[in-house]
C-alpha cells in the first residue's frame, strides 16, 4: 500500500501531510529509528541539546539557540507546534524552512515511508511529527549546522525526537498536562520526561515540584547522568537569576536553565559568559508575554495553555494591572476543560471583559464549554466571539475601549490565528497542520 503524492505543488504537499496528521499521534521511537536509519542517520552528524518540559521548553530552546548564535555558531532549531507557517518548526539560524524545501523533503521521504509501510503495515507508516522530525535532521545536516537544539514534541521517553544522543539533556519544568497520554501524577509525567536522559550525559533541571525532581534524579542516577539543578546553582531569589529579553520571572527561571545548559557544552560550542549575556538579551520567541500594539492600544500575546502556565499568567497580570491602573480586555480560547478552567479563573480576577473564541482545532473548547467554566461571582462582561470578528484586519481590534490593554491568551493555536491576521507578512495560516 502506497500513498503516491500528486505533483501539484505545495497545496498537494499540505494535503499529504494533513493526511498523515489525521492518522493521529503515534508514540514509540522504533518507527523513527527505522526512518532515521533509512535516511542515513543525519541526527548523528550534528551535536545537539535535547529539551523537554511541561512549560518553558520552547523558550529555553530559543534562548539556547540565541546563545549559540551569539557565540558564532550556525544553529538548527526544531520546535513544535508552529504559530503560523509550518516551516517555523525547522529553522537554521532562525530562517524557517521554505515551502520549496518542505515540498522537496516530502518528495524525498514519501517513498521511504511507503517502503516502511509495505514491510510493517499501515501502523508502521511514519506519522506527521516523524516526517517533520526527519526533515529537521536532514536540513540541519545538509546546512552544516554546528549545534542543534531539539525540542521534544510530547513527553520524552516515547517521543520521536528521542533518537538523538545529546551533549546535554534539559527538563525545564513538570506539571499536570496531557495527562491522558503521560499519566495522572507528577511522578508519572516526570518519569516520561526523564526518558530523554542518556547514559553518562548531563541533565539540567529547572524549578519543579520536589516529587518530580526526585523521580528525575532517580532516573539520572540509574543512567550515570550528572544532574545540574537551577535551584542548587541559583537559589530561590529570582533577583539572582540571569536577565533576558523575554519578560517575567518565569523567563528568568528559563534563562537560568539555558545558562546552565550552555555552560555544559564545552569549548567546541564557543560559549562564553559574554555570548550567554548577549544571547539572552536578544532572544526572540513570539507569543510568550509578547508586548505589542494593536491600533494604538497596548496588547499582550501570551500562550498560557495549562494550569502551571495559568499560575504564571496570574502573576504577570497582577504586574500589568499595577502598571496600567485598569483591568484588561481578554480574548481566550483553550484545548480541554482542565486547561480552560484554570485559565478562566485567573482571567476573571483581572479582566473587565472576556471574549470567548474557539480556535480552529478539533480539541478546542466550544463557547458553551468555556462559558460553563466562568465562576458565577464574575461581574464583568462575557462575549462569545471569533478571531475573524475581533481581528478583522491588520492592526485592528474591535472590542474594548480606547485606553484598554488587550490580552490574547490560552492556546498557542489561538495565538497563531491572531498573529496571521495581525501580521499578514507572515503568510497564510497553516492551522490545519498545527496540532502536534
Amino acid at each position: 500500500m502506497t500513498s503516491e503524492l500528486p505533483l501539484a505543488g505545495y497545496p498537494a504537499v499540505q494535503e499529504y501531510l494533513f493526511g498523515l496528521k489525521a492518522s493521529g499521534i503515534k508514540f514509540g521511537i522504533d518507527r523513527m529509528r527505522t526512518l532515521a536509519a533509512l535516511i542515513g542517520n543525519p541526527e548523528r552528524l550534528v551535536p545537539c541539546i535535547h529539551v523537554a518540559g511541561t512549560n518553558g521548553k520552547g523558550s529555553v530552546s530559543a534562548m539556547l539557540d540565541s546563545i549559540l548564535r551569539a557565540a558564532g555558531r550556525r544553529t538548527g532549531l526544531y520546535t513544535s507546534p508552529h504559530l503560523v507557517r509550518l516551516g517555523e518548526r525547522v529553522q537554521v539560524d532562525r530562517h524557517i524552512l521554505t515551502e520549496a524545501e518542505i515540498s522537496s523533503y516530502v518528495e524525498e521521504l514519501q517513498p521511504i515511508a511507503d517502503r516502511i509501510m509495505t514491510v510493517g503495515g499501515i501502523d508502521d507508516r511514519p506519522s506527521f511529527f516523524e516526517f517533520m522530525t526527519a526533515m529537521a535532521f536532514l536540513q540541519f545536516a545538509r546546512r552544516r549546522c554546528q549545534f542543534n537544539i531539539i525540542e521534544v514534541g510530547l513527553g520524552g521517553r516515547l517521543d520521536a525526537t528521542n533518537v538523538v544522543e545529546p551533549e546535554v539533556s534539559v527538563i525545564t519544568s513538570i506539571g499536570l498536562d496531557h495527562c491522558e497520554m503521560l499519566g495522572n501524577t507528577i511522578e508519572a509525567i516526570a518519569a516520561e520526561k526523564a526518558g530523554i536522559i542518556k547514559p553518562g550525559r548531563p541533565v539540567v533541571i529547572g524549578r519543579m515540584p520536589g516529587d518530580a525532581e526526585a523521580t528525575i534524579r532517580s532516573v539520572a542516577a540509574s543512567r550515570g547522568a550528572r544532574v545540574v539543578s537551577v535551584r542548587e546553582e541559583f537559589g530561590e531569589d529570582v533577583a539572582a537569576y540571569p536577565r533576558t529579553r523575554l519578560e517575567g520571572d518565569y523567563q528568568r527561571w528559563n534563562a537560568a536553565t539555558a545558562t546552565l545548559a550552555a555552560g555544559l557544552l564545552g569549548p567546541a560550542s564557543g560559549v562564553t559568559l559574554p555570548s550567554i549575556v548577549a544571547g539572552l538579551g536578544t532572544v526572540d520567541w513570539p507569543g510568550r508575554w509578547q508586548r505589542t500594539s494593536i491600533g494604538g492600544r497596548p496588547a499582550v500575546l501570551d500562550a498560557s495553555h495549562n494550569p502551571e502556565g495559568a499560575g504564571v499568567l496570574d502573576t504577570n497580570l497582577g504586574v500589568l494591572r499595577a502598571e496600567t491602573g485598569r483591568p484588561v480586555v481578554a480574548v481566550v480560547g483553550a484545548m480541554g476543560a482542565m486547561r480552560a478552567e484554570a485559565l478562566l479563573g485567573v482571567l476573571c480576577r483581572h479582566c473587565a471583559e472576556i471574549h470567548l473564541v474557539v480556535p480552529k482545532q478539533a480539541r478546542a473548547c466550544s463557547h458553551d464549554e468555556l462559558e460553563a467554566l466562568i465562576p458565577r461571582s464574575y461581574a464583568g462582561r462575557i462575549v462569545r466571539s471569533s478571531v475573524r470578528d475581533l481581528f478583522p484586519a491588520p492592526n485592528t481590534f474591535t472590542a474594548g475601549g480606547a485606553g484598554d490593554t488587550i490580552l490574547v491568551t490560552g492556546s498557542i493555536y489561538l495565538l497563531g490565528e491572531v498573529l496571521a491576521r495581525l501580521e499578514p507578512h507572515r503568510g497564510a495560516s497553516e492551522a490545519r497542520l498545527q496540532d502536534f
